[in-house]
C-alpha cells in the first residue's frame, strides 16, 4: 500500500504533462517579426513591437484550448522613420483607421512533440482571413525571480499582404516590383501563466 501511495504521489507531482492553464503574453518579451522583398534584390525585415493576449492552452485535451492576440498597428518599426512612416499611412496599415491587428485560434492541432497547427482568423487592415500557424512551445515551464511560472512559444506564417487589401507598389524601370507580396511572420512569445493548473478533462 505504502509503494501504491509513493508512485500516486510521484504522478501527481508532474502537472506539467496532465494538466490544462492560462497564459498572458508578455508585452516586454514579445513580438512579431516580419521580412519582405525590396526591389526583388533584398529583404527587409521588422516587427511589431506590442503583442498582447491571452492562450488558454490544455495539453491533454487540444479542443479546450484557445489563442487571442492583438498586435498593435502603429507599433511597426523597420529601423526607418520615413518608412515606418509611411507604412502608417492609408498606403498600408491605415493606423489610424485599423490600429489593431487581431488573431482568434479556430482550432488546435497536435504537430509534434511541443508542436502545433494553430488555425485561426486574422484581421488586418480591416481584411479577415484564416491562417495557418505553424507553433513550436516546449512544455516545460520556469520559474522567473519574481516566482512567476513562464513558458516561451515561437509562431511562423506566410502571408500575401495582398489577401489583406495592403496593395501599395511601385513598377521598377526594369521590370518587377518595388515591394514584394509575400510575408515571411515569426511571432517570439513569452507566456506568464495566470492561474493555478487544473486537472485535466
Amino acid at each position: 500500500m505504502k509503494s501504491l501511495q509513493i508512485v500516486a504521489a510521484a504522478v501527481l507531482s508532474v502537472p506539467a504533462l496532465a494538466t490544462a492553464a492560462t497564459y498572458e503574453i508578455d508585452a516586454a518579451h514579445s513580438s512579431a517579426q516580419f521580412a519582405i522583398k525590396h526591389m526583388m534584390v533584398a529583404t527587409v525585415k521588422g516587427e511589431f513591437g506590442k503583442v498582447s493576449g491571452t492562450i488558454n492552452l490544455d495539453d491533454k485535451d487540444l479542443k479546450a484550448s484557445g489563442i487571442e492576440a492583438t498586435i498593435d498597428a502603429a507599433s511597426i518599426n523597420t529601423r526607418n522613420e520615413k518608412r515606418d512612416a509611411h507604412l502608417r499611412s492609408p498606403d498600408f496599415f491605415d493606423v489610424a483607421k485599423f490600429p489593431v491587428i487581431t488573431f482568434k485560434s479556430t482550432e488546435v492541432k497536435k504537430a509534434g512533440d511541443g508542436k502545433y497547427k494553430v488555425t485561426g482568423d486574422l484581421n488586418m487592415h480591416g481584411v479577415s482571413r484564416s491562417v495557418v500557424l505553424d507553433v513550436v512551445s516546449p512544455k516545460s515551464e520556469v520559474k522567473d525571480p519574481m516566482g512567476n511560472l513562464k513558458r516561451g512559444a515561437t509562431a511562423t506564417a506566410t502571408l500575401n499582404r495582398k489577401d489583406f487589401g495592403l496593395n501599395w507598389n511601385k513598377a521598377l524601370e526594369a521590370g518587377g516590383m518595388l515591394v514584394g507580396d509575400t510575408v515571411s511572420v515569426t511571432i517570439d512569445l513569452e507566456l506568464t501563466r495566470k492561474e493555478p493548473p487544473t486537472a485535466s478533462r
